[in-house]
């Protein structure tokens, strides 16, 4: 989270990003996300416990007190948001409240729970800290940060969902309606690849609007390449751990995309 907001940031302007800014700001959203964090272990803690991913969560285990949660995330939150009001700027810190909202409460309270669509649509809430970081550096909302979000966006879907294959029999005993529980898994794959698809055409917004040069778009189609290939196998010929395989890949894919990014920006 904290890469894609430094490459907002490194993306809004031609030079250095301020040092205040770049420190601070990225603190601030640091804070603000964390205490999302601490409010869905706190929403979450009953599932938790009988899921093996997160069975060992403080709260979920009881090593900390729901009411001391609270409390930490009211701390942290609060912490943030004075940072990003008092030394960084307005727009930036309600942004970053926006996105903690739509985390914390909006899906992890109701969406999670409520449809198995709930990765799409609450993805929203995790494709912004490009936004956040690029608003902190210029107190605007520009098309290129919106181009940025717009790729975490694409990516959430086939990520999440590689990983809820993996896991189908627990959130089916957890309840929570993912789309391989409620759909199955072969259309889930189905999904998975036809979001890569959308994700690859995204991905190379930045080269056709002017954002990034041809290092950039060479990256991209690669990295898109080797994600559609981990889709297809997925879909294709799946193993017992190409779901898993195919989830890290797609964490390794959005790293190396940003990454190319702002190499580009700088160096070319």
């Amino acid at each position: 989270m904290i890469l894609t907001s430094l490459v907002g940031m490194f993306l809004a302007v031609p030079g250095m990003v301020p040092l205040d800014i770049l420190i601070l700001g990225n603190i601030g959203i640091a804070l603000v996300a964390a205490s999302g964090a601490v409010v869905n272990h706190l929403i979450d803690r009953k599932i938790d416990i009988i899921m093996k991913r997160t069975h060992n969560r403080p709260v979920a285990q009881g090593r900390v007190e729901p009411r001391q949660a609270a409390l930490f995330a009211v701390v942290i939150g609060v912490t943030g948001m004075a940072i990003l009001l008092f030394w960084v700027n307005a727009l930036s810190a309600w942004l970053t409240l926006a996105s903690f909202v739509g985390y914390a409460f909006i899906y992890t309270g109701y969406l999670k729970h409520a449809t198995p669509q709930n990765i799409v649509i609450g993805g929203l809430s995790g494709a912004m800290p490009p936004l956040l970081g690029w608003s902190a550096v210029t107190g605007t909302i520009d098309s290129g940060a919106l181009i940025l979000v717009l790729i975490i966006f694409a990516w959430t879907p086939p990520h999440f969902w590689a990983l809820a294959i993996h896991r189908k029999d627990e959130y089916a005993k957890s309840g929570v309606p993912m789309l391989p529980v409620t759909h199955g898994v072969r259309v889930t794959k189905i999904h998975i690849l036809i979001y890569t698809f959308i994700l690859v055409g995204v991905s190379v917004l930045p080269f056709f609007t002017g954002m990034s040069g041809l290092l950039y778009l060479v990256s991209a189609l690669a990295l898109g390449a080797g994600f559609l290939v981990w889709s297809s196998r997925l879909m294709f010929k799946p193993k017992p751990t190409t779901a898993m395989d195919t989830f890290r890949f797609s964490i390794l894919y959005l790293t190396l995309l940003f990454v190319a990014l702002v190499v580009d920006h700088y160096l070319i």
